[in-house]
């Protein structure tokens, strides 16, 4: 933002961890696994890569967030991931000054601060912004979606698709962090 404050096209960047799905292929709801030490971490990475304020989308198990994290309980998380994605988008939409909300998910545990750093950055927390993650090539989470795309990408997200299809439809910028983390989701136990 400006010194005077007056750019209304930058602002807060948010941080929501989507952790609200039962986990089926791995057994358990990703939000209990390793006694919450996932959660802990990606809302951790999360804060320290600059994100101002975190909620942390649950559904398939309710646990108290870790403190200053906000829990977002999706009741319709069995729909999908889309319900999630909808939750955390129309969570940051309610929020005064938002310049966009980073999705992450609680199964990628390497992705830490240093990832979540680079996309803000890149970000520069622009209103108009799409920015994503991309591992040695392949493209993964962290995702930015800037205030201006939040209402639009909601309409779009349904079932278990999250913001693919909208993210597919728009310009993107991605950023390659495959020297920092795997970025490899965690489906089954190892």
């Amino acid at each position: 933002m400006t010194a005077s404050g007056e750019d209304s096209e930058i602002g807060e960047v948010l941080g929501v961890v989507l952790a609200a799905g039962a986990g089926s292929r791995y057994g358990m709801p990703k939000i209990l696994a390793h006694d919450g030490v996932w959660l802990k971490a990606s809302t951790n990475a999360l804060r320290a890569g600059g994100c101002a304020d975190i909620a942390v989308a649950m559904g398939a198990a309710i646990v108290a967030p870790p403190v200053g994290v906000t829990a977002l309980v999706v009741d319709d998380w069995a729909d999908g991931l889309g319900a999630s994605v909808s939750a955390a988008l129309g969570w940051a939409s309610r929020r005064p000054g938002v310049g966009g909300v980073v999705l992450t998910v609680v199964d990628t545990p390497d992705v830490g601060p240093e990832v979540v750093r680079r996309i803000v950055d890149a970000s520069g927390g622009r209103r108009g912004d799409l920015v994503r993650a991309v591992f040695d090539g392949r493209r993964g989470h962290p995702v930015y979606i800037g205030a201006d795309h939040l209402g639009p990408a909601v309409e779009v997200i349904h079932g278990d698709v999250g913001a693919q299809r909208y993210l597919r439809d728009h310009e993107v910028t991605c950023v390659e962090c495959g020297d920092l983390a795997t970025g490899r989701d965690i489906d089954t136990r190892e």
